[in-house]
């Protein structure tokens, strides 16, 4: 049996009397996008920051690859694979979304980014970023800064610097928000594509998209899990239709 990319054991994280995870466990095995679901305020986002190193856990443990994460910022987690869609919000905005993903490919290499500049004309940093950029559908895109991006499009420009360093699996925080029907569709495309390179650990509130993409579905209410299972496992059960699917029906 194929042993988990991700796995997540008791987690437990408080602030002040507010316990924020509760004991959570999942995992996220080979080939998966497996769906983190729930209520705002559930500690979903507060889940995702755990597991991507911006927020130290009270107790439990995060492996990934067979790696215990404890004592990894977040830095050496992305440089061990594990990919997050907030990198652009750590790059100039005045950057292009090339030069984003220019500066991603050359980190992956092991080049110091204070040689970047010399250098922008390199075709082993363009020629892999515009690949990048092709794939999420920015190419045409490519030489706008990031701030004049629209919000969907930052998404995608999220993706693509994932892809250029080499993420073993991926963290997404909601990547349809912002999105109008066509730019959801593509990306719910892209994403059943992209779980066959990696698989995904995926917090979306966009239920059409979680329908049609996970394999297993996590419902967090108030910092625990009180389901994991199927579609069709979830969208029967009565807990978690009393405690979120009811709700949105």
């Amino acid at each position: 049996m194929a042993e988990p990319i991700l796995e997540v054991s008791d987690l437990q994280k408080s602030f002040g009397a507010l316990k924020a995870t509760d004991g959570v466990s999942l995992t996220l095995m080979p080939g998966e996008i497996h769906a983190l679901i729930g209520p705002n305020g559930a500690g979903k986002s507060t889940l995702i920051h755990q597991i991507a190193g911006s927020i130290r856990p009270d107790g439990g443990t995060i492996r990934f690859l067979g790696r215990d994460m404890a004592g990894m910022d977040m830095a050496a987690r992305a440089r061990a694979g594990l990919g997050r869609s907030f990198q652009i919000s750590s790059l100039a905005p005045e950057f292009s979304a090339l030069r984003n993903v220019m500066l991603a490919v050359q980190s992956r290499q092991g080049s110091s980014f204070r040689f970047f500049r010399p250098v922008t004309g390199d075709q082993s940093l363009t020629g892999p970023a515009m690949e990048m950029l092709e794939r999420v559908g920015l190419a045409a895109r490519a030489r706008l800064p990031a701030a004049e991006l629209s919000h969907g499009e930052r998404r995608q420009l999220e993706i693509a610097i994932a892809l250029a360093l080499g993420s073993k699996a991926f963290l997404f925080d909601e990547p349809m928000a912002g999105m109008g029907p066509e730019g959801s569709k593509t990306l719910t495309k892209f994403l059943d594509d992209l779980r066959h390179e990696a698989p995904i650990l995926l917090v979306e509130h966009d239920m059409d998209a979680v329908f049609a993409l996970a394999d297993r579905i996590s419902v967090l209410v108030y910092g625990r899990i009180i389901a994991t299972g199927t579609v069709d496992q979830i969208r029967n059960d009565p807990e978690v239709r009393r405690a979120y699917l009811g709700e949105i029906a």
